[in-house]
């Protein structure tokens, strides 16, 4: 538990940020990475000042690939008739899909809290004035 911890850290830590060519001159741009193709382009010929290029070993490790920045391994419920009691509590937490309603949600909340699991997208009732 304490190594897969420091590897969470380390993760978030070395995590880089690759960002995709000539993003700052047009607005219609994502903030996604894509391969650059271009004949003359300084990024595609790794160039160093014009950006970081995606290339294995700047992925994290094996043991906390996939794992939600808690810890805990990401279960996507979409339903309350989902059978959330062969989960395990202490490896896993619950993700409620964003199409489920209030009455659903709510259902599943309070199974989830029955069962001790930690939901990641809790429900947050405003209080009215």
């Amino acid at each position: 538990m304490i190594e897969k911890t420091r590897l969470l850290k380390v993760r978030s830590r070395e995590r880089r940020d690759f960002k995709r060519h000539d993003l700052h001159k047009k607005k219609k741009l994502d903030d996604k990475w894509r391969r650059p193709r271009g004949l003359h382009n300084k990024m595609r010929k790794h160039i160093r000042a014009k950006g970081r290029y995606v290339k294995s070993g700047f992925g994290s490790p094996c043991a906390v690939r996939g794992l939600h920045a808690s810890g805990y391994k990401e279960i996507l419920v979409t339903s309350p008739k989902v059978d959330l009691a062969k989960l395990d509590p202490s490896e896993c937490a619950i993700r409620i899909a964003s199409t489920i309603g209030k009455k659903k949600r709510l259902i599943i909340e309070e199974r989830a809290r029955e069962l001790e699991l930690k939901v990641l997208n809790p429900l947050r009732i405003e209080s009215e004035v």
